[in-house]
């Protein structure tokens, strides 16, 4: 009824190569005869001939085998756990530094200010002049743009070597200057040490998602170019943006160890419209990245075996009680309006510095002032001895997340000398505060700082303070539950307390999922905690945070696409379903000066002179108006100042 092949076409086609091949080989009526190629003609003579030839075909073997997806992949993941896993080591050694001076003067209150502000002031200072200097694509987060080159449009110098070197030593002095910009490695308490911290023992990745994506895409960039030597394949525009897409997989699973969630974030983020052939790419770069990045903490004996970054131990049999549901959809649309204020005092503060046209005209004078004083002013609040001591200060944010999903409860009834603080978490305890006081001031002063420090031009992402922030709340809320519900809130006979480190893990992945605009921050948390015991109240919090935040600002990185006005269309979101109806002709301009196929030199000098435009489009007559193309104004110019030359006038003279 609807017709059918007689014949399977791969098979079709294999006989009709083997019809082909024998009619050339019985071209003159003989035997067909087996030819060798014309390059191994000359490897055909002498004793070792038949080596040189099995030698020169293992070449060509291997070569070929090059250009297969799973070879450059496994490259890649292995390039970019190299490069995360030395980028650990490096702020580890500027963190312990920071901590060693910090220490080494605590007998005198005012050099521990002076060591606590300068230092990082010059590492921040330093990566702001490197980056403007070197590559200032390198600058923020990378997200945006990536956004952008995925959807066709080529950036120039984004993806090159020297943007790559300013990204990564950019990116190490900014993370390791200790500001709140998105990645840090973990510090171990230390008896006799100023603040009861000591150095780092590790290099565990806080990871910023946005710069390592950026990273792990110039990494793929620069893989394909060098492969392009071996096999003609890299130098298709189309596989290179297939493995781009890889790549930023690649980077979010490299920076929590998170494969499943990185491939997930990467698609949520980057992609509008994603090819299923590039899901099992994704997973596969992703999954061997991490695996190679925690193998080498287990080798350099950080860690003793494979575990998540963050492990809790929530209990199993009894995580959560179902009546506390609505605390947890409350964090959740508490977590949505957060997220929309973040973008929009983020938003809000660049637009000021651009607008004040004589700040504007005195910074770009001096690029380093900015820097220097966000740092100076970040540094001074969180001091120790001083008002750091209300907000944990003391803790970076490796430590920080630790001691928000501990499985202990820090206030009974609200007073926070009935639980004892051992370790780490001495930092949240005040003598003249309890712990609600603590948080309140950390989530306020963690929240406007981090908003602040992420419009510094030096390479960084929002996307680890802001999963910190939300931590904090989190833990908040829960704290509030535990202290009106000391014996928790189970009706049964058996009794079980409420956890406020589930609290925090739920308030973490609400507030980065309303920021981001994404759901797979949930499949971050899991694979971050090791436990998905809480799945249910964080995938609740994660959706009612999108879709508050959704109905009122756009995520992050769209608004910086927004401010940067790169050539991308984001989505119109809630609220503007309206803008459907508007169609192309609605908004068109339709007085456009154009070039016909018959005009002369004088249509073409009027056209010209009438309009600015970059471009002049190519029509048939003007009768039908049809659309050939279209050509740069440039080139018009240039074609007519060479056709009305002096010479070509002698010339036309001449033949005349």
């Amino acid at each position: 009824m609807y017709g059918r092949y007689t014949q399977d076409l791969g098979t079709f086609a294999k006989d009709e190569a083997a019809r082909l091949r024998l009619q050339q080989g019985n071209g003159e009526g003989g035997t067909p005869q087996p030819r060798r190629p014309s390059e191994l003609l000359e490897y055909t003579q002498g004793r070792c001939a038949p080596c040189r030839v099995c030698a020169l075909q293992c070449q060509r073997f291997l070569i070929s085998k090059v250009g297969e997806d799973w070879v450059f992949l496994i490259l890649l993941g292995l390039v970019m756990a190299l490069v995360s896993w030395a980028m650990d080591f490096a702020i580890a050694t500027c963190l312990q530094a920071q901590k060693w001076m910090y220490g080494g003067l605590d007998t005198n209150v005012l050099l521990q200010y002076l060591a606590w502000v300068t230092y990082p002031t010059v590492l921040i200072t330093f990566s702001a002049g490197f980056t403007q200097i070197l590559a200032p694509q390198a600058v923020g987060s990378g997200i945006p743009e990536m956004k952008t080159i995925l959807r066709g449009v080529v950036l120039k110098e984004y993806l090159t070597l020297k943007t790559f070197v300013a990204k990564v030593i950019g990116l190490t002095c900014a993370l390791g200057s200790g500001m709140p910009l998105g990645k840090e490695v973990r510090a171990v308490p230390g008896a006799g040490q100023a603040g009861g911290w000591g150095a780092p023992s590790s290099a565990l990745p806080l990871c910023p998602q946005g710069p390592f994506v950026h990273i792990a895409s110039m990494c793929a960039a620069l893989l394909s170019r060098f492969l392009s030597l071996f096999g003609g394949i890299y130098k298709n525009e189309a596989r290179n943006i297939e493995m781009l897409a890889a790549a930023c997989a690649v980077g979010v699973g490299c920076c929590f160890a998170a494969p499943i969630g990185g491939v997930l974030f990467s698609i949520e983020v980057t992609s509008t419209f994603f090819a299923v052939r590039n899901y099992w790419r994704g997973f596969f770069a992703a999954a061997f990245s991490a695996f190679i990045f925690r193998v080498l903490a287990v080798w350099n004996k950080d860690e003793e075996t494979i575990t998540a970054l963050f492990k809790t131990r929530f209990r199993l049999d009894f995580p959560f009680d179902l009546q506390e549901l609505p605390a947890f959809a409350v964090i959740g649309i508490a977590s949505g309006f957060g997220g929309a204020l973040f973008v929009y005092l983020n938003r809000k503060i660049v637009q000021f510095m651009r607008r004040q046209k004589t700040i504007n005209r005195f910074l770009m004078k001096k690029r380093l002032l900015f820097p220097a004083l966000v740092t100076v002013l970040i540094s001074t609040l969180t001091f120790p001895p001083g008002f750091g001591q209300f907000m944990a200060g003391q803790l970076t944010q490796k430590d920080t997340l630790v001691t928000l999903f501990d499985n202990q409860t820090w206030a009974k009834q609200g007073f926070s000398d009935e639980f004892e603080y051992l370790g780490i978490l001495e930092a949240w305890r005040h003598p003249r505060s309890n712990v609600f006081v603590t948080l309140v001031v950390f989530i306020l002063m963690k929240f406007w700082m981090s908003a602040l420090a992420t419009t510094i031009p030096v390479p960084c992402g929002a996307f680890m303070p802001v999963f910190v922030i939300g931590a904090a709340f989190g833990r908040l809320v829960g704290e509030s539950m535990a202290a009106w519900f000391p014996d928790g809130i189970h009706t049964d006979s058996n009794t079980y307390r409420i956890v406020p480190g589930g609290y925090a893990v739920v308030g973490a992945a609400a507030l980065s999922g309303a920021v981001t605009h994404t759901v797979s921050t949930a499949v971050i948390v899991f694979e971050l905690t090791g436990q998905i015991s809480h799945i249910l109240p964080v995938m609740i919090a994660v959706i009612l945070a999108n879709a508050v935040a959704q109905s009122l600002q756009p995520s992050l990185y769209d608004s910086i696409i927004r401010i940067k006005k790169l050539p991308y269309l984001p989505e119109l979101g809630w609220g503007h379903h309206e803008k459907y109806n508007v169609r192309v002709e609605d908004i068109m301009v339709r007085d456009i000066h154009y070039v016909t196929l018959n005009c002369k030199y004088r249509d073409l000098q009027h056209v010209l002179h009438s309009t600015k435009m970059k471009s002049l489009p190519l029509v048939e007559s003007d009768e039908s108006m049809i659309l050939l193309g279209s050509i740069e104004r440039a080139q018009v110019g240039a074609l007519l100042c060479h056709q009305l030359s002096p010479q070509r006038r002698l010339q036309a003279l001449r033949q005349k």
